[in-house]
């Protein structure tokens, strides 16, 4: 079987079957084609797909011409209703790992060897880069830090696995876990909402640590304060998640691979 490499560290994160790269976007028309150049630099033998959230912008033109597969979503759906889409693609297109990164260039595509390590030697059904144990640990403000901390906290309790980054949409995931997110996604707060239903179900997941960087163009959505807000919002949503059945035929005892 073919094995998927990755850059100049090819021989050291191998991994077979085939995998595609899910790049959900809007407006990123100004990160696209330099963060693009490097994907296809660094993992050459990886499909990419560009999932274009309603972008008002030549988000869509500028993955074109560039060499991407673009999916045009008719509306704006947000980021969990955009990846979802993305991992129906994956399945349906018979790719055994789907690796997801951010159109904004925070996810080096150098790092993702550290993930696909991590993957082979761990045997995991989802590797999550992590900011967090890197040499260069990058957080915008104190206040976004202890956020994410607590949220970290909170959601390593009820996942019984330890948990330090639960806001990274850096993801490496294989097809069993691909075969579950196609049919059941969170849309509200789709990182720690996912890692708290994969684990209910019975899935795994590790970290590895990353570097990440700054984003190469726009500014996030969310501001200083807001990620205290948005850090209560989805400790709120995860406990009403905790009292909701959940649908045992998606359990990694009873999904059958498509």
């Amino acid at each position: 079987m073919e094995e998927l490499k990755i850059g100049t560290d090819a021989a050291a994160a191998p991994l077979p079957g085939r995998g595609v790269i899910l790049i959900p976007a809007y407006n990123e028309e100004a990160s696209l084609p330099s963060f693009l150049a490097e994907v296809k630099q660094a993992l050459p033998e990886w499909a990419v797909v560009v999932i274009n959230d309603g972008s008002n912008d030549r988000t869509s033109e500028a993955a074109r011409q560039c060499g991407a597969t673009v999916l045009d979503l008719p509306c704006n759906l947000g980021v969990g209703g955009t990846i979802q889409a993305g991992f129906q693609y994956a399945l349906n297109m018979g790719f055994d790992y789907a690796l997801r990164m951010d159109a904004d260039g925070q996810h080096p595509p150098m790092e993702a060897c550290k993930l696909m390590r991590t993957m082979r030697d761990e045997s995991c059904d989802l590797v999550i880069g992590a900011r967090f144990g890197a040499t260069n640990e990058l957080i915008s403000t104190r206040v976004r830090y202890l956020g994410i901390k607590a949220l970290a906290v909170f959601l390593s309790l009820i996942c019984r696995s330890r948990v330090t980054d639960p806001t990274s949409g850096f993801w490496l995931l294989n097809r069993r876990l691909l075969a579950l997110f196609a049919r059941s996604y969170p849309c509200d707060y789709p990182e720690p909402e996912a890692l708290a239903l994969l684990r209910r179900l019975g899935y795994s997941f590790c970290e590895a640590p990353v570097q990440f960087r700054q984003r190469t163009a726009g500014q996030s959505s969310i501001g200083r304060w807001d990620t205290i807000y948005y850090a209560f919002k989805v400790g709120l949503a995860l406990s009403v998640d905790r009292v909701r059945p959940v649908d045992e035929k998606l359990s990694v005892h009873y999904l059958k691979e498509s």
